[in-house]
């Protein structure tokens, strides 16, 4: 938390410096802006390694534990159903939360006009074209060029064929992918303990050129993602009472000490003593408690879909960037997957590595990332907020379904 505020300051004096420096520093201006593009180039390199290491051991992790039992694959099959429907959500919900209640003209021609280094998208291609190119025809390429989504498909793939084979050899495999993903994670720490200086310096930039318009455009953003978190937070109420058959009323009473811890602290994993407790006052078994619990913070984010392909659209959005079908259902396919790979990375990591290949599948710069990580304080409070209820809300469904809920 307290590096997510010096961060979130980094944000804010370098908004009001742009502001009070504008048109009178040119020079320090164009300075700022080498200094945040450096940094964001070496965020970037991070992406392609970090996404792909982290795949393999997720899925190869996720295989590992539903072999130990029929209740603990149920659970997974559960977790990943949710994945996929609270990214299919996002992309109906969001356009249409920002179609009622858009960004400000005045606030977006101003940021448009602040991110103007950003990329432009690239060609959109064809629905055909789309399900043509998902396959890579040469995987290395595809990282080479940044073709996410297809690398993201093989990665896939290949962690499936890893699964498959002898115990020995697919410790090795997954032992070499887990040291890559280590020390892909120390190279982007070291990167992040810049991040006051690259978001300062960017944030510089905008402020010049956007002005008090740029607070506007952050706060909105902030709505936006919260509100479709929010949906998840109710959908594990109506879980809960539809699977686990417990009422809205029981089901919040239970998870009120799980959601205080969550709200506190932002860490599912903090939260999971209180959980357990929680899930048992219901009637949830111990059987069920002490291993559906552990595996959902271990392996689920339900709102990781959701709110990270959120904020990819809110990109878009912010940039004035007409999004394709084809493109959505791209982004929608890489929310879903990439969430069980970052799960268990701290907030300001699992922001780069979760939604930035999701703006690159959908053909989006992921240049405003950088001023969105500033502000990622607020709405992770709804992201653990959903986590910590809807894991309590799948393993209350599970029990039921097991015969384990009194």
């Amino acid at each position: 938390m307290r590096k997510a505020l010096i961060i979130l300051a980094a944000l804010i004096a370098g908004l009001l410096l742009g502001i009070a420096v504008a048109g009178k520093a040119d020079g320090l201006i164009e300075g700022a802006g080498m200094v945040g593009t450096l940094w964001l180039n070496a965020l970037r390199m991070t992406i392609i390694p970090l996404v792909v290491s982290l795949l393999v051991v997720g899925v190869v992790q996720a295989a590992k534990m539903a072999r130990a039992g029929r209740m603990t694959f149920r659970a997974i099959t559960t977790m990943i159903i949710i994945l996929w429907c609270s990214a299919a959500m996002a992309a109906i919900l969001t356009p249409a939360l920002l179609a009622a209640f858009p960004l400000p003209a005045d606030a977006a021609a101003a940021l448009q006009a602040a991110l103007t280094t950003a990329e432009e998208p690239g060609p959109v291609p064809s629905i055909a074209e789309f399900f043509r190119d998902i396959i890579p025809t040469n995987p290395v390429s595809a990282a080479a060029e940044d073709a996410i989504l297809p690398l993201i498909i093989f990665t896939l793939a290949f962690s499936f064929a890893v699964t498959r084979l002898p115990e020995k050899r697919r410790e090795t495999v997954s032992d070499f992918f887990s040291a890559i993903s280590e020390a892909m994670l120390i190279l982007v720490h070291w990167v992040l303990m810049l991040a006051p200086l690259g978001v300062f310096a960017l944030a510089l930039v905008v402020g010049a050129k956007a002005g008090a318009q740029s607070f506007v455009g952050l706060a909105h953003y902030v709505l936006i993602v919260v509100a479709i978190g929010t949906v998840v937070y109710l959908a594990s109420f109506i879980l809960a009472w539809l699977g686990g058959n417990r009422s809205p009323i029981a089901f919040f009473r239970a998870s009120i000490p799980a959601q205080a811890v969550a709200i506190s602290t932002q860490s599912s994993l903090a939260s999971l003593p209180a959980m357990v407790e929680g899930v048992k006052s219901m009637g949830v078994g111990e059987r069920s408690a002490d291993v559906v619990l552990p595996v959902s913070v271990a392996l689920f984010r339900a709102t990781g879909p959701c709110m990270n392909l959120a904020v990819a659209i809110y990109c878009a959005h912010l940039m004035g960037f007409d999004i394709s079908t084809s493109a959505m259902i791209g982004g929608v396919v890489a929310a879903a997957i990439t969430t069980m790979g970052a799960v268990s990375l701290p907030g300001a990591v699992s922001f780069i590595a979760s939604i930035a290949p999701i703006n690159i599948a959908m053909g989006l710069p992921v240049e405003p990332l950088v001023l969105l990580l500033a502000i990622e304080a607020f709405p992770d409070i709804m992201r653990t907020l959903g986590n910590v209820t809807m894991d309590m809300a799948v393993t209350t469904t599970i029990a039921k379904s097991e015969g384990n809920l009194s």
